[in-house]
């Protein structure tokens, strides 16, 4: 019996060069996601509410700095970090379970997850401005 030799498989190390399916993207971003979510927006939410429950002027200059456009907008982006996480979460809650693993049902779910994220995003950006 022949000894088992592996096959030279092409790299290819350029990150500018390497196209990465939906899937993989939706992946890269549930993680970039979680990560801004867990390191930025529960630190500076909690921050946030702590000052408006301290008093009065507190929960004024809150109100006053969520008016302000540059907040909005980054709040936007916890929005859509929010949405895209949570969708992505059940998706891959369903791969866990073997539902949509083909390759079509992958690719289908992936695009879903970014079209409902970015709606969600769209929503809340009409409601908050």
């Amino acid at each position: 019996m022949a000894p088992i030799v592996p096959k030279p498989r092409p790299k290819n190390l350029d990150l500018r060069t390497i196209r990465l399916p939906l899937p993989g993207i939706v992946s890269i971003l549930h993680r970039a996601s979680g990560a801004l979510l867990f390191l930025l927006g529960i630190p500076l939410m909690l921050a946030g509410l702590q000052v408006s429950l301290h008093s009065r002027e507190g929960f004024a200059e809150v109100g006053v700095l969520f008016a302000h456009p540059a907040v909005k907008l980054l709040l936007l982006a916890f929005i859509w970090s929010f949405a895209h996480h949570f969708c992505a979460g059940i998706r891959f809650l369903l791969l866990d379970i073997h539902k949509g693993v083909k390759i079509e049902p992958a690719r289908t779910s992936s695009l879903w997850v970014m079209i409902v994220s970015l709606l969600l995003t769209l929503a809340a950006g009409v409601a908050l401005w």
